[in-house]
């Protein structure tokens, strides 16, 4: 059956949102779902956006079906607003910034980890399971506001960051089969999202707006993450057609930084006072200071806030207590914290300040955006051969709805080409659900023709060959890295890996390693790679198993080359192909051990 609707999801770090349009309409007309969620216990209101927050429900709030949906009267846990509130009031049975887990090698992110640090008592999850969750409530949604269309007919767009590898693409995209995806949905990152959904508002109109060789930055600074991205317009065939140039790193500071670093203060105003928070007011404080942060950032905003903290005995406070949070000090301190003016030489500070680091989200050092951005300008432009001159910005993301952070990242700018100064992208829409929106409207090009995003993969790929030679007592062989996915592989293309033949180790457990790179442009599928810096190739998930034997060859290895496939939903297959028969293995970046 043909779907009738084409669907955008934006399973964000903060928020999750779902706009759809119809298919059978002649222009794309994109709307907004009204989703309906537990705003307090036994309480249902219709949202537009489902807080991506997850609270794990007491026996004492299951009762009575204060947990109850429209379509579930029976759940033990809530998602959206009630459970984003329970944050402030109860973190330790509150999973928050999922999606940031899903990218993150070093834990198990198939384990049951969130919300971490929780205490034992608290059944906890997976950051797999959270965003299953969280899109299983979405899904449900469109079913229960459309029951003649199901969802799982329709034509599905899910975004994901740039900067999501392989791995963490792979986890996304279980997690939304689990949740009653179609098989056939498509993956769409982030800030090409953002794009089309300027393109959907400015119709026709965009090509008035771009140039050949105008380079579009997209800086997207949410919740939990900040992506950046860089898109050239070129021209073929007498016609305007826009390309990726560059995907930055995926970089774990946004709008939870500035709440962090509000509570700081805030704290420091308690201090004030004689009151002393616990470790669980601490948390509850961080939380509650992103109301405040929105509240006082937001055009027209009040001049003072309260912020206040639940008494937790006598020993520490006797009753509730609150202060007043001023705007302009706040305003200035997350300007000069995260949006510093900086040069377009300088670099984001790293170290560690302990030789011992606890094993949570690897959070950025360095808050400063515009570091971060000076430091992506700059590793290109060294790629590029020369500079690298942004002439257009368009800004996505929670964090720009406030005005002031827009106009201090477009004067850093300014300031770094003077010569040049770049113009704002201005759409009619509201950060909030921006990425749906282009999600759909890229869904309905797609599906009707239109104006299509070029770029493929944001990544090269490789795999790491163990080199032969005289075993060394205590010295591992060395391992040179052979490409097998260039940066821009498109979607529904494949390739033979032309290289010599290797050893694929069957019939005995070993470990099978991948690294990726979003900087190494000019790398090709057959490419062997002796030395590399770490700044530009990482290691990603390793891939530990027993490959089955090839019953026509009695070795413990298998002379094979490689073929590469990047399928349609952008998901990435590498197939060792044997050159002496017809043996074929499928190998698979690892998203259940850890490292």
């Amino acid at each position: 059956m043909a779907a009738k609707f084409v669907i955008g999801v934006d399973l964000g770090t903060t928020n999750s949102v779902i706009a759809y349009s119809d298919l059978e309409a002649e222009q794309p007309v994109v709307e907004l779902l009204e989703i309906p969620q537990l705003v307090a216990a036994s309480t249902l209101e219709n949202r537009t956006s489902l807080p991506s927050f997850l609270y794990l429900a007491t026996e004492a709030d299951q009762q009575g079906g204060k947990l109850g949906l429209p379509w579930d009267d029976d759940q033990a846990f809530a998602t959206g607003e009630w459970a984003r509130r329970q944050s402030a009031d109860t973190p330790d049975r509150t999973v928050g910034g999922a999606k940031s887990w899903l990218s993150h090698h070093k834990v198990d992110r198939q384990g049951e980890i969130l919300p971490w640090n929780a205490p034992k008592e608290v059944g906890k999850i997976s950051p797999v399971e959270a965003s299953r969750r969280y899109l299983q409530h979405l899904v449900a949604a469109w079913n229960e506001a459309q029951p003649e269309h199901a969802f799982a007919d329709q034509a599905v767009v899910l975004t994901v960051p740039a900067s999501f590898d392989a791995s963490a693409r792979e986890l996304t995209h279980e997690a939304a089969i689990a949740a009653g995806f179609p098989a056939d949905f498509t993956l769409l990152e982030e800030p090409q999202a953002a794009v089309y959904a300027w393109l959907g508002h400015m119709g026709e109109s965009w090509r008035k707006a771009l140039s050949v060789g105008d380079k579009l930055l997209v800086c997207d600074v949410g919740g939990g993450t900040t992506d950046l991205t860089l898109i050239t317009v070129e021209e073929e065939a007498g016609e305007l057609v826009l390309k990726r140039m560059a995907v930055g790193n995926h970089l774990l500071v946004g709008g939870d930084n500035m709440d962090l670093a509000l509570a700081f203060h805030v704290a420091e105003l308690f201090k004030e006072k004689n009151v002393t928070l616990d470790p669980w007011q601490s948390v509850s404080l961080w939380h509650s200071c992103r109301a405040a942060k929105e509240q006082l950032l937001q055009e027209g905003g009040p001049d003072k806030h309260p912020v206040s903290i639940l008494g937790r005995g006598s020993k520490l406070i006797a009753k509730t207590v609150s202060v007043d949070v001023e705007r302009e000090p706040i305003k200035a301190m997350l300007l000069e914290g995260f949006f510093p003016a900086c040069a377009a030489t300088d670099k984001a500070e790293r170290g560690f300040a302990s030789g011992f680091q606890e094993l949570g989200l690897p959070f950025e050092s360095d808050p400063a955006v515009t570091r971060h951005l000076a430091e992506f300008l700059a590793m290109h432009a060294e790629k590029a051969g020369s500079a690298i001159h942004p002439t257009h910005v368009l800004f996505n993301g929670g964090v720009f709805k406030s005005e002031p952070f827009q106009t201090r990242l477009m004067e850093t700018i300014e300031s770094w080409q003077p010569e040049q100064p770049p113009q704002r992208l201005a759409g009619d829409h509201d950060l909030d659900y921006a990425v749906a929106r282009g999600a759909a409207f890229y869904g309905w090009a797609k599906e009707k023709g239109g104006i299509r995003i070029r770029g493929g993969t944001a990544q090269a790929y490789y795999v790491g060959i163990q080199t032969s030679g005289l075993a060394i007592p205590g010295a591992p062989r060395p391992l040179n890295l052979l490409n097998v996915v260039p940066i821009g592989m498109e979607e529904g293309t494949e390739t033979d890996v032309p290289s010599a033949e290797v050893g694929l180790v069957v019939g005995e457990t070993t470990k099978f390693r991948f690294f990726s790179s979003p900087i190494r442009k000019d790398d090709q599928p057959g490419q062997m790679i002796q030395r590399w810096d770490e700044a530009e190739i990482s290691e990603t998930d390793s891939l530990e198993a027993s490959l089955p034997r090839d019953d026509k060859i009695n070795e413990p290895y298998v002379p094979v080359t490689f073929h590469s496939k990047v399928t349609e939903l952008g998901m990435l297959e590498l197939w060792c192909v044997s050159s002496k028969t017809s043996g074929r293995w499928k190998l698979e970046f690892n998203v259940r051990e850890e490292d």
